[in-house]
């Protein structure tokens, strides 16, 4: 029982240990090093019921980061494991690769600075107006909210 007793105290003593400097690394703001995030804008369209948006699943290790991509066309796709995963080294952006049916696309954002955002290169709408801002995922279980419709586009002044 003794021993048992000493090995729980060491590993509770390391554990205390290791923790405040993985916290102190978080507290810079970003991405953490390690673990798993979810960021998503997936949402319902009213008229529909059909889901629109996108779903990214990074999953970050000692040796490698991986991410599961998902996006709608209707229906929500099937997951893709992407290729080519980078994250900045200070958790501030990340561009990974994927492939859809023939097509290889590269996807890029920037974390917010406290990590609670995922902002995607580029725009939902025709006129790129509209951000594609996913939020970190805390509640699996809420359900998806309504999507919002593109904003009519801007009218250009006479060249």
């Amino acid at each position: 029982m003794k021993t048992s007793h000493r090995i729980g105290s060491a590993l509770l003593l390391a554990s205390v240990t290791v923790l405040p400097a993985a916290l102190a690394a978080n507290k810079a703001g970003g991405l953490p090093r390690y673990g798993m995030v979810v960021y998503s804008d997936l949402c319902v369209h009213e008229g529909s019921g059909e889901y629109g948006g996108q779903r990214i699943t990074l999953q970050r290790f000692a040796e490698v980061d991986t991410v599961i991509y998902e996006y709608t066309a209707g229906g929500l796709s099937w997951p893709l494991v992407a290729t080519d995963v980078n994250v900045d080294p200070r958790g501030k952006m990340m561009y990974f690769t994927v492939q859809e049916g023939e097509e290889e696309r590269t996807i890029s954002g920037k974390f917010s600075p406290n990590g609670e955002t995922l902002t995607l290169d580029g725009g939902y709408c025709d006129d790129q107006s509209q951000a594609m801002v996913l939020t970190k995922v805390r509640d699996f279980s809420r359900t998806a909210k309504a999507c919002k419709a593109c904003p009519a586009p801007k009218r250009r002044g006479a060249d």
